[in-house]
């Protein structure tokens, strides 16, 4: 019976673990991986949380003008009641002199509430003012880290694309070069070919293994830093669904227009910046003007020589008030009128620092469009160059099919395309970024 419930444990267990690794199985889109991404990355998360703390922080000051209740109870044991003195002539003494008397009870309760309303005070209203605008900041920083995360992700899952479609490559170069070692072995054995011939090919078909290995490797990491960028469990098995399609990056449309500065996350970021820096000048300006507070209060004591103080035979005596308290700021030493200056100097570094990001947006958006046309145009004649080495190894292979070549010739052949292929591949890559970059420099980056 033992035996059978450990079996059927392991059983379970083993279950669980093949259910886990079933499910730790991603195949995403560069989309799925990105909304991945927005979901489960730490950063995200974090600015979400930094968003959900500033909607605390408006509750928080939104609260400054509600009613302020609050409620005590004390109760005090008078080991030694307190003395007092009284003139000496009270009694018919001599002048001057005093009659030290004690007065009052041991034990002393009272219980008090309290309420306060705030009537008056621009200070608190230029804040509520102030809260929408600080909303919309803690939004934006949101939107920004999930652009930011979006352009991180998508680079590493093109990165994770081209070293897929590169060992595709390789794989292809592999099979191509051990076809050309095991004819030329072939010759060497039955005596038509040098081992000089042999040991050439020998050597580039080593280096064509060593390369898929480097390629298998630099997958491998590839892979796990799309995991880690999308918030991934590096335990988990990430497949990218999707191919590159160089008809698509050929054909890519870059437009010349003037970009809209608005539509940087950046810049919108910056003018409610400006915003609140403005908003915090007139709260230091509004402290020169007066604030009215209202206050009530009602409370109950009782006065016992015993601890009898809920004894409800015995009184407990009320006093109630209400009042209001105007506060009229005369003379702070020149505090604000100094504070308000410090206010009124960061606003100016807001303001330059809002036309140096124009500026250095101006210059990103340029070098980018560059770098995209460049890539597009590097692209095409890299493609037209990898065509034209397939053709110089095919012919190659073919005349030294025939006896009319040396396996020289399509080893260099060899060599020519597989610097073809890198190029290629490079130039796939730096489109796929360059785009990317373009498109977040003018504020169109879709994600």
């Amino acid at each position: 019976m033992k035996k059978t419930t450990i079996l059927l444990l392991i059983s379970l267990v083993s279950s669980n673990l093949m259910a886990q690794t079933r499910d730790s199985v991603f195949r995403l889109t560069i989309k799925q991986a990105i909304a991945y991404a927005l979901e489960n990355q730490k950063d995200v998360q974090n600015a979400k949380l930094d968003a959900e703390i500033s909607n605390a922080q408006v509750k928080e000051i939104l609260g400054i003008g509600l009613p302020q209740l609050n409620s005590s109870f004390d109760v005090k044991d008078y080991e030694e009641l307190p003395t007092s003195l009284i003139p000496g002539e009270f009694f018919g003494g001599d002048p001057g002199t005093f009659i030290p008397l004690k007065f009052g009870t041991r034990w002393n309760a009272t219980a008090s509430i309290s309420a306060s309303q705030l009537i008056f005070d621009p200070t608190y209203l230029i804040g509520v003012k102030a809260t929408k605008t600080l909303r919309e900041l803690s939004n934006k920083n949101v939107n920004r880290t999930e652009i930011e995360t979006a352009v991180n992700v998508s680079k590493a899952y093109y990165n994770l694309m081209l070293l897929e479609e590169r060992k595709k490559a390789v794989n292809a170069n592999l099979a191509r070069i051990q076809k050309l070692h095991d004819d030329t072995k072939a010759l060497y054995t039955n005596g038509f070919v040098e081992k000089l011939d042999l040991d050439r090919v020998t050597v580039a078909f080593n280096n064509v293994k060593t390369e898929i290995e480097k390629f298998e490797r630099l997958t491998g990491m590839a892979n796990n830093l799309l995991k880690f960028q999308i918030g991934m469990n590096q335990t988990a098995v990430l497949e990218a669904t999707e191919t590159i399609d160089a008809e698509v990056l050929k054909n890519i449309s870059v437009s010349v227009e003037k970009f809209d500065i608005s539509q940087r996350i950046e810049f919108t970021i910056l003018e409610t910046q400006k915003k609140l820096q403005e908003y915090n000048i007139k709260r230091y300006r509004s402290g020169y003007y007066p604030n009215l507070v209202a206050y009530g209060n009602l409370s109950t004591s009782a006065q016992r020589d015993k601890f009898d103080i809920f004894d409800s035979d015995k009184g407990w005596y009320a006093t109630g008030l209400i009042g209001a308290t105007l506060n009229l700021p005369l003379f702070d030493g020149f505090q604000k009128h100094n504070k308000i200056k410090q206010e009124k100097l960061s606003l100016r570094k807001i303001e330059n620092e809002i036309h140096r990001f124009e500026e250095a947006v101006s210059l990103e958006v340029k070098a980018n469009r560059d770098a995209l046309i460049n890539s597009i145009n590097s692209l095409n004649i890299q493609e037209q160059n990898l065509s034209l080495a397939n053709d110089i190894y095919n012919t190659s292979k073919i005349k030294y099919d025939q006896g009319v070549g040396s396996n020289l010739e399509v080893l260099d052949a060899e060599t020519s395309l597989k610097d073809s292929q890198a190029n290629y591949f490079n130039a796939l890559y730096e489109v796929m970024i360059s785009k990317i970059d373009l498109d977040k420099a003018t504020g169109k980056f879709i994600y």
